[in-house]
């Protein structure tokens, strides 16, 4: 069985979503902008909250990160339209796992990885500090991992530090993270160095790096 149809199996099981059906939420799309998938079309739903990350800001992100995400397994946290992990699949990622509360939102990112024909993609319809909490003994370590979160929840802090406190993070590990405020060092863990940063309008985002 191919790895998609073993998340399919797993994601209609925990939503009781009908993958045949159509979602009654108003659709709003994005294009992948570099890799072998380039150009390629992600559909989501429209969703308050739910906001990809800007052709600009993905093209800064992955000029960050160059060539670190080929071979990589990858961890999309608050995945929403799941833009930054499918571009990691375009750039040559292992795997990445996606992990998205809403129904609607992990439904959509499921029918993109099917059309698309990714493999080593899981979906997790989950809270994601609960899903952090839950990884007591990992099956894999993630060297790059994506932290958007809704701005209004301020959440960043906490994740991060669940993160730095699990043992979900490989060594080296390189986190990006995005905010709707500028963020101090303080609300960084121990250990996490920041290797570049930039705003563009109100959105500031980050790369960090754990040794």
């Amino acid at each position: 069985m191919q790895p998609t149809a073993l998340v399919s199996t797993f994601i209609q099981r925990c939503l009781g979503v009908d993958m045949s059906r159509k979602t009654a939420h108003r659709r709003n799309s994005v294009r992948i902008i570099g890799g072998s998938l380039r150009n390629s079309k992600l559909d989501f739903p429209e969703l308050p909250g739910l906001r990809p990350t800007a052709d600009r800001t993905r093209e800064t992100l992955f000029n960050w990160i160059g060539n670190e995400v080929r071979g990589e397994y990858c961890l999309d946290l608050f995945a929403g339209s799941g833009a930054l992990g499918m571009e990691a699949f375009s750039r040559g990622a292992e795997g990445v796992v996606f992990v998205e509360v809403n129904a609607a939102a992990s439904a959509a990112i499921l029918q993109n990885v099917e059309r698309l024909k990714l493999c080593n993609a899981e979906i997790n319809c989950i809270d994601v500090c609960q899903w952090i909490y839950q990884q007591k003994k990992p099956l894999r370590q993630f060297g790059l991992v994506f932290l958007d979160p809704p701005f209004t929840d301020n959440l960043i802090s906490k994740v991060c530090r669940q993160l730095a406190d699990s043992q979900l993070l490989k060594t080296p590990c390189r986190i990006y993270v995005e905010s709707g405020i500028p963020l101090g060092t303080e609300e960084m863990p121990t250990g996490w160095s920041m290797l570049k940063s930039k705003q563009a309008g109100s959105v500031a985002y980050y790369l960090y790096i754990q040794e």
